[in-house]
């Protein structure tokens, strides 16, 4: 089946909102089983740090599990895309800290990037999602 950039979406902030190492295998297993492939990779760090971090673990999880190759191209699209995700939070970051999840998903052309944060101090967190896609 051939999806398109909002099943692409759906499936990235699902990945995200995984709460255990369990569910997040069993949703990628589902996933792949429909020709979307997956990853998720926890995050954590004070705003004036995270957002060459944020771009680097999102290029590098979707590399180690092959959603991307090497090329200047796909490497660029997820950068691209955890980018603009950061963008649609930023405001709400700056000055605190963040803790959260990266959720990536493919399919064909289409990837996208879903940022899902607690963002603050302590125990008084606010919560953001971010979302960016790219077509390669």
């Amino acid at each position: 089946m051939d999806y398109g950039s909002r099943d692409v979406c759906a499936a990235a902030v699902k990945i995200a909102l995984t709460n255990t190492r369990q569910d997040e295998t069993a949703l990628k297993k589902h996933f792949s089983e429909v020709d979307i492939r997956t990853v998720a990779v926890d995050f954590g760090s004070g705003f004036s740090n995270a957002v060459p971090k944020i771009l680097e673990r999102a290029v590098v999880a979707a590399k180690r599990e092959g959603l991307i190759n090497d090329s200047h191209a796909e490497e660029g699209a997820v950068a691209g895309a955890a980018h603009e995700a950061v963008q649609q939070i930023v405001n709400k970051c700056v000055g605190l800290n963040l803790g959260g999840k990266i959720g990536i998903a493919r399919s064909g052309s289409h990837i996208a990037v879903c940022l899902f944060f607690a963002i603050g101090l302590l125990n008084l967190n606010d919560i953001a999602i971010g979302m960016g896609h790219r077509v390669v």
